[in-house]
């Protein structure tokens, strides 16, 4: 096959402003970062990166634990990693599904020979921690699972009643932070989490491709009294965590310049602070939140329930979903996400997640989403620019 090398340009694909459920849009010293030159996997000057973005990760997640690092894969390794790791062919492992996400957990309990003890809620609403308590009653699960963050929906779950079921009935509690980290309160001492995962590309503002895991002493110790090996060789955080700690062993090749981007991107967090981070996420939030209302749209979920990070907005009576999202691209070079499984075609989410958090991009998408909703016809009250603003001037 004779191949002109002459026909394939630059990848050059524009400015892009990515407002959608993930990957955000990534800083520049994060993408200087990356193109940093790479060393071997056995550099002692690399040793020294990997101790940074592991002391920057138990920063983040807010924990002590000795098992913290960063998966070499996206979002979905770390729920593969977390499962697969804790959970043996016939352990009960009970999972809160409200969302698209909640129910991937569920399948891949079942595809390592878990038994799944399923607690359905609404889609777009908060797990109802009764009803949860009621499924374990008379249960001795090995882990109980929910997701922090619900991507699909926009939807945060109560975590600290989740934590107390669990210890109540003696199981891990296994969290989904893929959305939330970096962007809220996800201290998982305090929280007691044992197992946690998340994705490199959401709040944290770095490229898709590693996915941060923690695991308590207690998660710890139920993998070294496993009765099976892991069912993967390339996620066993047994021998995984042997080449992250003093032994340096081998494992496998780790994505070098991904992890120096991570660490840059965790420098980032650590130099604006937890807090002022989290305030952040949240008056940019509650600006656009305004700003919709303000338009006569409404929110899929209620205000007590809302993430700061991803906003899931109905679509009005007479908005072509895909047209609006298309033109929001092409002509405002604004990216969101529509709906995923129940929620196809009837909601719009809009990212709010870490670099992308800002009043300007705030602003610009109310505006955008205005024009384009009053060219296709639908009405809309005014006003999005003025409610936005005022709650940016503490009004």
């Amino acid at each position: 096959m004779d191949i002109n090398a002459n026909e394939f340009r630059d990848i050059d694909p524009g400015e892009r402003i990515l407002m959608g459920p993930g990957p955000g849009s990534v800083p520049p010293r994060v993408l200087q970062t990356l193109s940093a030159p790479c060393v071997g996997y056995l550099d002692p000057y690399f040793f020294s990166v990997m101790d940074d973005t592991q002391r920057l990760l138990r920063y983040v997640f807010q924990t002590e634990n000795t098992l913290t690092l960063p998966v070499s894969g996206t979002g979905m390794s770390g729920m593969e990693t977390t499962i697969v790791n804790t959970v043996e062919p016939g352990d009960e492992v009970v999972v809160c599904v409200s969302g698209f996400f909640g129910a991937r957990i569920g399948e891949i309990v079942s595809r390592v020979g878990g038994k799944v003890v399923r607690v359905d809620g609404e889609w777009g609403r908060a797990i109802d921690p009764d009803v949860v308590r009621k499924a374990v009653k008379g249960r001795n699960p090995k882990v109980l699972a929910a997701v922090h963050a619900e991507t699909s929906t926009g939807a945060c779950q109560p975590i600290q009643d989740l934590k107390g079921i669990a210890r109540e009935c003696g199981a891990l509690f296994l969290v989904d932070m893929v959305t939330s980290l970096g962007g809220m309160e996800v201290s998982l001492d305090k929280m007691g989490i044992d197992v946690a995962y998340s994705g490199s590309q959401k709040c944290l503002s770095c490229p898709p491709g590693l996915s941060p895991v923690s695991f308590s002493p207690a998660a710890v110790q139920a993998l070294e009294n496993r009765k099976s090996p892991v069912v993967s060789f390339y996620l066993d955080m047994g021998m995984v965590s042997r080449y992250w700690g003093e032994e340096r062993k081998y494992h496998h090749t780790v994505p070098i310049n991904m992890i120096y981007a991570l660490r840059e991107a965790l420098r980032i967090v650590a130099e604006e602070g937890l807090e002022a981070r989290f305030a952040r996420h949240l008056l940019n939030h509650r600006a656009l939140v305004a700003g919709v209302e303000a338009m006569g749209l409404s929110m899929l979920v209620p205000e007590g329930e809302r993430l700061p990070m991803l906003n899931a907005i109905r679509i009005p009576e007479g908005a072509d979903d895909v047209k609006v999202r298309k033109t929001l691209l092409n002509d405002f070079s604004v990216e969101i996400g529509g709906g995923l499984g129940d929620l196809a075609g009837k909601v719009w989410r809009v990212g709010l997640m870490g670099h992308v958090s800002c009043m300007r991009n705030v602003v610009l998408f109310l505006s955008a989403l205005e024009s384009i909703l009053r060219s296709q016809g639908v009405k809309t009250k005014g006003g999005a620019i003025e409610a936005a603003s005022a709650v940016y001037a503490g009004v």
